[in-house]
C-alpha cells in the first residue's frame, strides 16, 4: 500500500481545535470542505465562519490542496483564539467593575451609616469625644487638667451622673500638695469646671485653689 505524507501536511499546519474535512465526488470532479471548529472558543460567532471549499481534479488537489489551506486555517485558528481571549477579558473586566461597584456601594453604606443623622447622635458624638479627651489626659497622669476637660452636667442632662462621678474620682486623684500646706481640701465634686483659658490663668477654676497659695 502507499505511504501518503498526508497526515504530515496536516500536523505541519499551525492550529488548534477540530479540523473536519469532508470530500465529495461527482464523476472525476472533488469537491472538499474544510471546517476547522475550536469548542475552547465561547462566542457564538465563531459558528458565522464559513468552511473552505476547494474544487478540482484528484490531481489539482493533490498539488495543492495544502498550499490552499495552510494560510487560511492558521489564520482562523487564531481568529477562534483571539474571539476566546477576548471573552475571558470582557469577562474579567465585569467582574473587576462588579467587585468595584460593590466595594463603592459598601464604602458608602459604612460611609453613611457611620455619619450622625439627627441631633441627639451629633451630641452623644460630642461627649464622646470630650470624655475620651478626658481619658487621654488621666492616663497621661494630668488629673487637674482631665477635671478641667470634663464638661459641665447642664451641656449633657443625660449624662449628669456620669459627670459628676467623672469629676469626683479625678478630684481624688489630685496631689495634696496642690491644695498648699495647711489648707484644708476643698469639696470640689459639684463644681462646674470654667473655660479651658481660665484653666491657664494665675486664677484657676473656681473651687481650686492655687498651687502657689499658702505659699
Amino acid at each position: 500500500m502507499p505511504v501518503t505524507n498526508f497526515f504530515a501536511h496536516i500536523a505541519a499546519i499551525p492550529f488548534e481545535g477540530c479540523l473536519n474535512i469532508t470530500v465529495r465526488k461527482d464523476g472525476e470532479q472533488l469537491t472538499t470542505s474544510v471546517l476547522l471548529q475550536n469548542d475552547g472558543c465561547g462566542d457564538a460567532a465563531k459558528n458565522h465562519i464559513p468552511p473552505l471549499i476547494l474544487k478540482g481534479s484528484a490531481k489539482e488537489l493533490c498539488e495543492g490542496f495544502f498550499d490552499a489551506i495552510s494560510t487560511p486555517l492558521t489564520e482562523t485558528s487564531k481568529l477562534l483564539v483571539n474571539m476566546e481571549q477576548f471573552l475571558k477579558g470582557q469577562e474579567t473586566a465585569k467582574k473587576n467593575a462588579a467587585m468595584e461597584k460593590k466595594k463603592t456601594e459598601k464604602a458608602d453604606k459604612v460611609d453613611k451609616s457611620d455619619k450622625p443623622t439627627t441631633p441627639e447622635e451629633i451630641k452623644a458624638m460630642k461627649y464622646r469625644g470630650v470624655m475620651a479627651e478626658v481619658d487621654k489626659l488621666e492616663a497621661a497622669g494630668k488629673c487637674k487638667e482631665a477635671w478641667v476637660k470634663v464638661p459641665q452636667a447642664s451641656e449633657f442632662p443625660d449624662k449628669a451622673e456620669e459627670i459628676r462621678n467623672r469629676r469626683a474620682s479625678l478630684s481624688a486623684q489630685f496631689s495634696p500638695d496642690l491644695f498648699g500646706a495647711g489648707q484644708p481640701a476643698t469639696d470640689i465634686t459639684n463644681v462646674e469646671p470654667k473655660t479651658e483659658q481660665d484653666a491657664t490663668d494665675d486664677t484657676i477654676t473656681e473651687g481650686i485653689p492655687h498651687e502657689r497659695q499658702g505659699e
